[in-house]
């Protein structure tokens, strides 16, 4: 592992360094990745490189590369946007960038690692995200997670020539902390053992 920064079972996270915009790059102008974000226009090397220059530095931003523990390679970016330490919360965000490695539950893993580190490390009280109707694979890889809808913005994106519906989603801590999904139930003697991570 290169600079490991939360280890999970088959994953793990890492920061990003500037000789990772290249790949980056390529993540975001596949149009295949591309069209379940936010992101629309294309991407060069000099401005992924001002970008990850610039989110390393964030107080508010905690963004950072999947990498498969295997061999290294980098496979998606995951993150915690717009944290507030007054209220406690931020926005998730996810991108699985090497198509080959969709649907073998790495997006449900990094959600579920990067959830632990909001809650336990971060002490965070809630956590966020919206995601399109036109995404099921990431609906539901947020679902088994633990995010619950919240709530529904009717035709407010246009995607593949069609206006969709954006999902609200959120999970708070003690739902987090009550639930199995980490395959067990959390118990307060257990949020100690919680911060090694051994395995958003």
């Amino acid at each position: 592992m290169k600079n490991a920064f939360v280890i999970g079972e088959r994953i793990y996270f890492r920061p990003f360094e500037k000789a990772d915009a290249p790949t980056l790059t390529g993540f975001i102008n596949d149009p295949a990745v591309r069209r379940t974000l936010e992101w629309h226009r294309p991407m060069n090397i000099h401005t992924e490189e001002a970008w990850i220059a610039e989110h390393n530095k964030s107080e508010d931003e905690l963004i950072l590369g999947i990498a498969l523990k295997e061999n290294d390679e980098l496979i998606g970016s995951v993150g915690l946007h717009k944290i507030s330490a007054r209220d406690r919360k931020a926005t998730f965000g996810l991108l699985i960038g090497v198509k080959d490695e969709w649907n073998k539950g790495y997006g449900t893993e990094a959600t579920r690692l990067m959830l632990r580190h909001a809650f336990v490390e971060l002490n965070l009280n809630r956590v966020a995200l919206h995601v399109y109707e036109s995404n099921p694979g990431g609906v539901r890889a947020y679902e088994k997670a633990g995010f619950v809808l919240e709530g529904r913005l009717r035709q407010c994106a246009f995607r593949d020539g069609r206006y969709v519906d954006v999902l609200c989603m959120s999970v708070l801590r003690e739902e987090w902390l009550q639930s199995k999904v980490e395959g067990r139930k959390a118990k307060a003697d257990e949020r100690v053992e919680f911060g090694v991570l051994t395995e958003v």
